[in-house]
């Protein structure tokens, strides 16, 4: 998955006839101008990152010296380990009254769902819980539009009426239409605000694209981060190149996720049995340099380049591979894919520790393969601890 940020957010929504902010991005503050202040202005880090007024990432300013000193202020904040490089600039709003809107899937239904209510402001899973009357959840059936009626409906049992219940209808129905548009796994519009003159806008907006369909969305090339929702921090470049080797090819999975420093290249299967194996190395006194899963037999390219890929980080002098014994993983692709990136990285195992410990399909012909290599190998003769302490011995005098 992968999010946008909100200035691309906001374009989309204003092309696609949802009202919003007139806004620009700035990355220094000689670039704001009067033009920037016809109104006061509200100053946003531009960070893929929620929780930014908590923050203090959002600021107001009504004159051109005050916008340049509080951008100036952001521009040094660090977010949630995301460091501000960029700010949005938008017009303030006349906010008579704060909504909150949100189009996601539900994952035990496997259907889009609706949830809006017009406490917005606040979080929303606490007003769920606590004030479940005040939330309209609505499902709607895949692959169909959302209705008039039904927008109308949701608005109308939160009790909105009049000229602002016909806006909203409206505006819900684009909203849904975006959704579907743009593969969206996520359009949530925290605040939707109602202003004093009964205008209904899109305040802040976030929106999260299926990455796995960005091949069809290739007017979003360069607006969506493949990845960005499972990262804590700012992708590095080598993560961002093993986002890549996933996305070449659709047949299986692999997440590369960088390490502070480390020695040993980590690949496993997803699930506990990878994290046994990770803990196993850090409990014996090992630093992993990365943790990488795979899952879903990835085919032998996709595998050799990830294996690269791990290898490719410096201070790297090891790899250790282990999956649980219960799994699908073909062993002999996975054998293919690693040898292959060993040799046309031109490394020898004889003099760099590498074991395997892997079983399951084919693992007869993986071990083959693996051990003409030169490369140790076990199967379900050693548990996974075991295995992480014949990679610690092999690392021992590697320098």
């Amino acid at each position: 998955m992968g999010r946008m940020l909100e200035d691309a957010s906001k374009s989309i929504l204003k092309e696609s006839g949802i009202p919003v902010p007139g806004h620009s991005v700035v990355s220094n503050s000689k670039e704001i101008t009067e033009q920037h202040l016809k109104k006061p202005c509200v100053l946003k880090a531009l960070v893929p990152v929620g929780k930014r007024g908590k923050a203090g990432a959002i600021k107001f300013a009504e004159t051109v010296e005050e916008a340049q000193r509080k951008v100036n202020e952001i521009l040094q904040m660090t977010v949630r380990n995301f460091p501000v490089e960029k700010v949005l600039i938008e017009e303030k709003v006349d906010i008579d009254e704060e909504w909150y809107v949100s189009i996601t899937i539900d994952p035990q239904k496997q259907m889009p769902i609706i949830i809006a209510t017009t406490e917005g402001g606040v979080e929303v899973e606490d007003l769920v819980k606590n004030a479940p009357e005040k939330v309209v959840i609505y499902h709607v059936e895949p692959f169909a539009e959302l209705q008039p009626f039904q927008s109308k409906e949701i608005w109308s049992k939160l009790g909105v009426t009049g000229k602002p219940l016909l806006k909203a209808t409206s505006i819900l129905c684009k909203l849904y239409q975006v959704f579907l548009k743009y593969d969206c796994y996520i359009l949530e519009i925290n605040p939707l605000v109602l202003t004093k003159d009964e205008n209904v806008v899109a305040a802040a907006s976030v929106m999260g694209i299926d990455d796995s369909a960005l091949y069809r969305q290739p007017e979003l090339n360069g607006k969506v981060e493949s990845g960005s929702e499972r990262s804590w921090r700012p992708l590095t470049e080598l993560e961002k190149e093993m986002v890549k080797v996933n996305d070449a090819d659709y047949r299986g999975t692999a997440r590369y996720t960088e390490m502070d420093g480390g020695e040993i290249g980590f690949m496993c299967g997803g699930g506990g049995g990878s994290l046994l194996s990770f803990d196993a190395l850090v409990q014996l006194g090992a630093a992993p340099a990365n943790y990488t899963e795979t899952g879903g037999n990835p085919p032998e390219d996709k595998v050799a380049g990830l294996t690269k890929g791990i290898l490719s980080k410096k201070g790297v002098k090891g790899l250790f591979v282990a999956h649980n014994i219960t799994n699908n993983t073909q062993i002999d692709i996975m054998a293919r894919g690693i040898v292959k990136a060993l040799h046309e990285m031109g490394i020898d195992p004889q003099t760099f520790p590498i074991v395997v410990r892997e079983a399951g399909v084919n693992d007869e012909e993986g071990k083959r393969i693996f051990q003409e290599a030169g490369i140790t190998y076990f199967g379900e003769d050693l548990t996974i601890e075991e295995a992480a302490a014949e990679m610690i011995k092999k690392m021992k005098g590697v320098s």
